[in-house]
């Protein structure tokens, strides 16, 4: 039988699952966490506390008027005493169901304001975390912590604390109560109370391990849902639909079985509490019954202090399922504990030097970078320097390391050694977030919003006028096809951009970069998924773009940078040709290799490309 019970109340594997469980941490640590947080409800969660005190003493006053009609209405049958006792009870009903309403509302008002003030400062702590966190989190996870598994921590400080209080009030007023109606039935009552304890500690931790469970299958879910849903075209595109159907379906088993390992332990609970309470009752009534019939108490004194007793085993029950409901409510928020512990790798220093309006002259020394966790350099003693208004472009083959220099310019990444200034301040001087104030960027896939047009160019600055969204859009050769559209600036672009081609989004991404009006501009493969006809067409906005600001141009596409001030070709993370477009033709090395393996025709006109170099192959 021991064994019987112990497989039952053994919590689900918890193998198999996308997620990483999160670091464990007790109901006290979630509550000193998250109580601050309350401060603003606390006036309203004093009016709480005052229905919770005056609830109960209500109840009390409803049962002992039922002691009242028994006793002096229907033992002695004298019926004129009737009306006021029903008067009464109608009162106290009415007073019942008004206290009920308002407690129920101020608790729901409570709660949902709380939650929205909890949903809201975990999706701006997200925000102040660093690149390198959603590098290596699951977004699909995020989203379940953040729609699901914050709810929890409001059941541990608001509902939790409300519970507990009315419950423990509850017991004081009622077990009172029945000691002042008998004492010795009182103390025998008493006796099934430390059961109730026991069976709660129990369980409790056992259901605190099966929920935590649920909840890292329900961001495990929420992960394949997301990715699946995200990549439809690709799925679609490649047969893949029975595979992920088959991917999805197994998180959705592994949550099932989660689900039915806390359900199977909550089960078990209710009625080991049920038999506990009936054996108790029976056996005050057997005492009850030898009371009255020793004239120790009165017929309507035993129904009432059976009803009394009926009334405090309900928030000593309460209690008991309280501690299982706040460590399965704790499982759910360690997983928010987890997010809020985590710090932006790139901060802003304490004292941040200001930039004002840069001259925009950048120099990169001698900078190496690895990627956290990987311990292999990406760059490799990287040196240049861009003057004010001049334009480097950065070429070489795919995994060269030239988008992850881009991310060391726009600070999401602190170079490893070396440094990079900006008008001779090192950027780790200066507030991450002045400086991408300071720089446009235009980058090889087109992140737009599901919003309208217009929302989308003025992301690139939010006071800017309807006039000179127009006049963005104009430059960056946009405005004649979205004046064509039927809603024009106000026509919405669908979930990343998805009604509109290529080149369209490209050239609103062009219009974001020119309405920001910034000194910077930084553009990673303008061009690399648009044809030939659209790339013709983004060309000579992006040359109006880059005039008179200091580019920085990462690109494939040898057409977009011929035009630079210098050319930085960089392999396996290390720069090992510099100069214009025409010198390293002159040098007939990588970079000639590479501009021949674009233009064919030019190179059966000139030049062959160096032998050395025949077999290295084209980037992608």
């Amino acid at each position: 039988m021991r064994e019987v019970l112990r497989s039952l109340l053994r919590p689900t594997s918890t193998t198999g699952g996308l997620v990483e469980a999160a670091p464990a941490a007790s109901v006290r640590e979630v509550f000193r966490r998250f109580w601050p947080d309350a401060r603003p409800f606390w006036r309203w969660l004093w009016l709480s506390l005052v229905l919770i005190i005056v609830t109960p003493a209500v109840d009390t006053a409803a049962i002992l008027l039922f002691k009242v009609l028994v006793d002096k209405v229907l033992t002695p049958r004298d019926f004129s005493a009737f009306p006021p006792v029903a008067a009464a009870f109608v009162g106290i009903t009415l007073l019942v169901g008004v206290l009920g309403f308002i407690g129920s509302y101020l608790g729901a008002w409570i709660g949902e304001n709380f939650l929205h003030r909890m949903r809201t400062r975990v999706f701006a702590h997200l925000h102040t975390l660093s690149v390198s966190f959603f590098d290596r989190r699951r977004l699909g996870d995020i989203l379940s912590r953040l729609t699901g598994d914050v709810a929890a921590i409001e059941g541990v400080v608001l509902s939790g604390v409300i519970g507990l209080i009315a419950n423990v009030l509850r017991i004081v007023v009622f077990a009172g109560v029945l000691f002042f109606l008998d004492w010795r039935l009182a103390l025998t009552s008493l006796i099934a109370v430390p059961v109730f304890w026991a069976a709660a500690r129990v369980f409790s931790r056992r259901i605190k391990i099966a929920s935590r469970e649920v909840r890292r299958r329900a961001g495990s879910i929420t992960v394949v849902a997301e990715e699946s849903l995200g990549n439809a075209t690709l799925i679609q595109a490649y047969g893949r639909e029975a595979a992920e159907v088959e991917r999805f379906a197994e998180q959705s088993m592994g949550s099932v079985n989660a689900e039915l390992a806390a359900t199977r332990i909550g089960a078990l609970f209710s009625p080991l509490v049920d038999l506990v309470q009936v054996l108790g009752v029976m056996t005050i009534l057997a005492v009850g019954i030898w009371e009255l019939t020793a004239g120790h108490i009165t017929l309507g004194g035993l129904l009432a202090f059976l009803v009394f007793l009926s009334q405090l085993y309900q928030p000593v029950q309460g209690l008991g399922s309280l501690s299982t409901s706040l460590f399965a409510a704790a499982a759910a928020a360690e997983r928010i504990i987890e997010l809020l512990d985590e710090q932006p790798t790139v901060a802003a220093p304490e004292h941040p030097i200001p930039l004002g309006r840069p001259r925009g002259q950048l120099r990169v020394e001698q900078i190496s970078f690895a990627y956290p966790d990987t311990g292999t350099d990406v760059l490799r003693q990287v040196s240049f320097t861009t003057l004010p208004g001049q334009t480097t472009a950065i070429v070489g083959a795919s995994g060269a390391g030239k988008t992850t220099l881009m991310k060391l310019l726009l600070r999401f990444y602190d170079p490893t050694s070396g440094r990079i200034t900006l008008d001779g301040t090192d950027l780790r001087q200066v507030d991450p977030e002045e400086l991408r104030a300071n720089i446009a960027i235009v980058l090889q896939e087109t992140l737009l919003l599901d919003g309208t047009i217009a929302d989308n160019i003025r992301a690139g600055r939010p006071d800017a006028t309807h006039d000179q969204l127009v006049t963005a859009a104009k430059a960056a050769d946009a405005h004649d096809f979205i004046s064509a559209l039927p809603e024009g600036y106000d026509t919405r672009v669908g979930q990343r951009g998805r009604l509109l081609s290529g080149g369209q989004r490209q050239r609103i991404a062009i219009a974001r970069a020119m309405v920001r009006d910034a000194p910077i501009l930084l553009l990673d493969e303008p061009t690399t998924s648009l044809d030939a006809d659209a790339t013709q067409r983004i060309l000579t906005p992006l040359r109006r773009l880059i005039t008179g600001r200091t580019t920085i141009i990462i690109s494939h596409n040898l057409l977009t940078v011929t035009d630079a001030d210098q050319i930085i070709y960089i392999e396996q993370g290390r720069v090992t040709e510099t100069g214009t477009h025409d010198q390293l033709l002159a040098n007939n090395n990588q970079y000639a290799h590479l501009y021949h393996l674009h233009h064919p025709a030019e190179a059966s006109n000139g030049s062959a490309p160096n032998p050395r170099l025949a077999g290295t192959g084209a980037a992608s």
